[in-house]
């Protein structure tokens, strides 16, 4: 596949592994998390027990915040590795969430496509407060923030980008979303049909077996000669 079609008015982003280093800052945090309880995990094995329970509780109605969310999940994961809870390994996680920086390139392409013409949006699975550290280190270049706390729901449901829509005002034909999670973006692209560049950074992510997004890139900067290649963007 390749972009075609009408020019986006907007481009929107996931946020987390595709403009903020989330799987590197995890890695942080859990290991800070972890030095606390005298016994040796693989940090490994045990974000990818944390993530499990993350994606299932941000499945369940009524719908938590990212805060209770990811607070819940930490403990779930911990009772299963049998490390003991303390008051604070929450808050350390949250706050470190907050903290975690753009990958190199990030700025300054979004400066570049905000220059070009494009408005600029993030959908991402978060609660405002959680992400406004983030977007603080973005430059100043990103118009609007959808988070999950907003839409009071969780990628891959269409809800939230339904509810991204109607804030920004537009149709799907109107956007290409940016992206760097096949099971929760592209998952949701697979079911609603908007256009997609995903951002392939290494992880061992796998695109879904049935659905092939637009375009492919390893790094951010990619994607705006992806969008000169379409006409869209000198």
């Amino acid at each position: 596949m390749t972009l075609s079609g009408p020019r986006p008015e907007w481009l929107t982003f996931d946020c987390y592994g595709t403009l903020i280093q989330w799987d590197e800052g995890l890695l942080a945090a859990m290991d800070r998390i972890l030095a606390g309880k005298n016994r040796s995990i693989d940090r490994d094995d045990f974000i990818s027990v944390y993530d499990e329970y993350e994606h299932r509780l941000e499945e369940e109605r009524p719908h938590r915040s990212f805060k209770d969310v990811s607070a819940t999940a930490l403990a779930l994961a911990m009772t299963e590795f049998s490390l003991a809870v303390s008051p604070g390994d929450a808050d350390i996680l949250t706050s470190s969430i907050s903290r975690m920086p753009p990958f190199p390139e990030v700025v300054t392409t979004l400066a570049r496509l905000k220059a070009a013409g494009f408005k600029l949006a993030i959908i991402s699975n978060t609660d405002d407060v959680i992400i406004a550290g983030n977007v603080a280190q973005l430059g100043g270049s990103v118009d609007r923030v959808i988070t999950a706390e907003q839409a009071g729901a969780y990628k891959p449901a269409g809800q939230i980008f339904q509810h991204a829509w109607k804030e920004l005002g537009i149709g799907k034909e109107q956007l290409v979303h940016i992206c760097a999670s096949p099971h929760l973006d592209l998952a949701a692209a697979r079911e609603l049909g908007f256009r997609t560049i995903w951002v392939d950074r290494g992880t061992g992510r796998k695109p879904l077996a049935d659905y092939v997004p637009n375009e492919t890139v390893v790094r951010l900067d990619e994607v705006c000669g992806l969008l000169s290649a379409a006409g869209w963007m000198e």
